[in-house]
Formats: C-alpha cells, structure tokens, sequence
C-alpha cells in the first residue's frame, strides 16, 4: 500500500468517526435540555441505532455487495447524511427530529461496513495493517469530543442550556459532506458479487450461522451478549447527560478518556488470551461494567469525582474485552465456511436486538427514577450494574468451554 492510499484511507476512517462523535455523545444532553424528550423518547431516538444495524445488512448485502463500487455509495450516504443533520440541526420539537435521525440512522450504520470494505480491499496484510488504519477513527472521534468541550464549550452548564448543542449537528454535517465528497477521490472498490448470483438472505443476515447455537457453550455466549447489550444502552443513553447534569465540567472532553483506554486495552486482549483464555477475559469484560456503573452511582462532581473518571476509563476493558474478544470466540467457532455469517450474526443480536431492547430499558428507567424533572442517578445506575453481574453470575456458572482461543 502506497503513502497516497494510506492516507486517504486513514482520513476516510478519521471522518468516519469524527461525524459519529460529533454529535451521538451529546445526544441525550441535547434531547433533554433543548427538546424536552421524556425517558422513553431520548431511548426511542437511540433505538434508531440499533434499526440502523438490523436494516444495515440489507443495503450492503442486495446493494453494496451486488451493483455499486463500495466507496461510491459511501460517498452518496454520506452526502444524503449531510442534508438530513442540517435537518436535525433545525428541529425544534422531538417529533420533527425523530423521523430524521431514523433515516440517517439507517443511512449512517451501512457505512461502517463500507469503510472496512474499501480499506480490506486495498491491503495485502490486513492482520498487520488495518489497525493502523483504524485507529484514526478513534482519535476522530476523540478529536470531536475534544472541540466540543474544550474549542467550543457547546457542552458547558450555560452553553448547553441555550441551545448550544445542537450545533454538534451542524459540525458533523459538515464533516459528512465532506467525506460525502472525499469518497469518490478513494480507491476503486467494486462489487464483490455478480448481480445475477442468488440473493439469499439468510446469508445477508448471518441466519447461517445459526447452526453454531447447537453448540451449548455458543448458545450462552450467544444469549450473554444481547442481555450485557442492557446494561451498554445505559452508557450511551446517559453518560454525557447524567454527568452533564450533576456539573461535571468539560463532559464530552473528559468521555474520550474512554476511547484512549478502548485502544490501549485493546492491545492487551492478546496476553489475556493467551494466559486466561476466552472465559476469563470475558468475565473480566461484564465485571467491569458491574464496577463502572457502581462508580458512577456512587461518584459526584466534587471530592468524588475521581469515581467518574475511572469509571469513564474502564471503557477499554468493557468493550474490548467483552465485545472484541466476543469477536475472535466468534471467528473461532464459526470455521471457514461460517466466519462472516457469524459475524453478521452476533453483530445483528447485540447493536441490533441488544441494544434495541437496552435503550427501551434505559428510557423507562430514566423515565422511573425521575421526579419534578430530577433523575434519581444513583438507582438509575445501580439497576444496570445488577443487570451486569447477573449476566456475569449466569455466564461463569453456565459457559464452560476452556479452550484458549488462538486466533488473538
């Protein structure tokens, strides 16, 4: 790979994430302080992720995969994306911008695929040089959270409460359109199927793969990861809103602190791997989410707030270490002939199905633990850290396959 694509690829993968930083974060925040969404309102807009994910498989499976070069229809996403955050930006009133987070939503999750598409496509070894590649995304994003608290203070007390936020959308429009345009300056990626190959959609969807769920051990595993989905829906539903809200300064800065520690942890799967095995790492993964949570029930702003920051840093371990790690048991099992529909699989039951039923779960007991317009956070996080340890509690008793995977 030549220094020209590298950077164009690595630029595709920064603007990729810097838009979905840009405003997803702050989302919550933005919902109820400047339109006023009730609980199950603020989790009916983050749902549209999760329909995202479901629908995602259709448009790269019968489209992508089929008719169109990946990096033009990533460039006509995205463009199409730009149009509809300026429309996000404009709404006043939650039933306008729902309709237009769905769309985008569903516009926006394809696009994750297509960006993998069109840098696999360029590499020769991609075990050595897509993480290179990727890891612009994460300082994408963290660059995004970084402007929004620290250049332009939109998340501060004052700022956030005069509409502020809703200039985040305007930002990540910006950002799309200018990957909308930058996409058809990227390297060619056509179809990787003939159209008039058979269209099965239980291929599209990763149904194949469900033979696996013979398999006890993948069955819990399986079931593990859409129930620890709850307690995650939390995370995203509420972290910036709830730290917002108690007078944390510099929010949405002091979040990347997560991603830092999602890409330093991400380097220690392999040596867990190797000297636990899979089953330990991933308790390790649903444990840290039972103790984040406890760290946030617990923690304030003040002489406390150290609780907060530690609990914000063991992002790294809850996410690599439970949906990573999740990823490589995956490939292990799945064989040659089930690899991709198995990752399809597992990736529709937890951002799809997972999450979908978290962030209901979420918005109703945000919406339960609120009175006169005061949310009750201790209760709100302590419901999904016992949500946690009971998938932890269920996964240790049940899962009993020892084996050290070596695909890490």
């Amino acid at each position: 790979m030549n220094s020209t694509t590298r950077f164009k690829l690595s630029f595709m993968m920064f603007l990729e994430f810097f838009i979905w930083g840009g405003w997803f974060v702050t989302l919550g925040t933005f919902l109820d302080k400047n339109l006023s969404a009730s609980g199950p309102e603020i989790g009916s807009v983050f749902s549209t992720q999760s329909w995202g994910a479901i629908i995602a498989p259709f448009i790269i499976g019968l489209i992508a995969d089929r008719y169109f070069n990946a990096e033009k229809i990533l460039g006509v996403l995205h463009i199409i994306g730009a149009i509809l955050m300026y429309q996000m930006y404009s709404a006043n009133d939650i039933s306008v911008f729902y309709p237009y987070v769905f769309v985008y939503m569903v516009l926006y999750m394809p696009t994750l695929a297509l960006v993998n598409s069109v840098s696999f496509n360029q590499m020769g070894d991609p075990e050595k040089e897509f993480s290179s590649i990727r890891i612009w995304g994460t300082i994408g994003w963290i660059l995004a959270g970084v402007l929004i608290s620290y250049f332009f203070h939109w998340d501060s007390q004052e700022a956030s409460a005069n509409g502020a936020l809703k200039n985040t959308f305007l930002m990540s429009a910006v950002a799309s359109l200018s990957l909308g345009v930058f996409s058809f300056l990227l390297p060619k990626t056509p179809p990787k199927n003939k159209s008039t190959e058979k269209i099965k959609i239980s291929e599209i969807l990763g149904l194949d793969a469900l033979k696996l769920l013979k398999d006890k051990n993948f069955l819990i595993f399986f079931i593990s990861s859409i129930l620890i989905c709850i307690p995650l829906a939390f995370y995203y539903q509420n972290a910036n809103l709830f730290l917002s809200k108690i007078g944390v300064d510099n929010p949405t800065g002091k979040m990347t602190i997560g991603q830092v520690s999602e890409v330093l942890f991400l380097l220690a799967i392999p040596v867990f791997f190797k000297k636990f095995g899979f089953k330990k790492t991933i308790l390790v993964g649903m444990l840290a989410w039972t103790i984040r949570y406890v760290l946030f029930a617990f923690g304030n702003a003040g002489e406390l707030s150290f609780m907060l920051l530690l609990g914000i840093a063991l992002h790294g371990i809850c996410y690599d270490f439970f949906f990573v790690s999740g990823q490589i048991y995956t490939n292990s099992k799945a064989g040659e002939r089930f690899k991709s529909s198995a990752q399809g699989l597992i990736t529709l039951a937890t951002y799809g199905v997972g999450m979908l039923i978290g962030f209901i779960v979420a918005g109703q007991i945000t919406e339960t633990y609120k009175v006169n317009g005061v949310e009750d956070w201790k209760m709100i996080w302590l419901i999904p850290a016992g949500i946690a340890f009971v998938v932890f509690l269920l996964f240790s008793v049940l899962f009993n396959d020892k084996t050290k995977t070596e695909a890490a």
